[in-house]
């Protein structure tokens, strides 16, 4: 089973994240999560297949008292939030498959810059 970037405890600030410039994609989650874990392929190689969006891929381990998924009303892992100039434009619960990741990206691609 192949290995992937695990999630970081070392959170930016709800402040970092809104003054983010560019385009980004938050991922929350946990590293002992299943559902994470068995999201991950289509995670991963859906954003790989759109390498040409300039994009940043924060994954953040959330849980209890985690400040920044609770500034994002995170319920269920994992959350991807798509972030335009640190604004949210997309949001994906717990991804299946590649077209909701791919549909939530051409939302960010076609969000206007505030």
């Amino acid at each position: 089973m192949p290995l992937f970037p695990p999630y970081t405890l070392d959170e930016p600030s709800r402040r970092e994240v809104d003054a983010m410039p560019g385009s980004t994609v938050l991922e929350f989650g946990a590293n002992w999560c299943s559902i994470c874990q068995a999201a991950q392929p289509v995670i991963t190689d859906t954003l790989a297949a759109h390498a040409g969006l300039p994009l940043r891929h924060l994954k953040v381990e959330d849980g209890r008292g985690r400040p920044l998924g609770r500034s994002f009303g995170i319920k269920l892992w994992p959350t991807l939030v798509m972030l335009k100039e640190g604004r949210e434009v997309a949001r994906v619960v717990r991804p299946g498959n590649a077209r909701e990741i791919t549909e939530a990206l051409a939302a960010l691609r076609a969000a206007p810059a505030p």
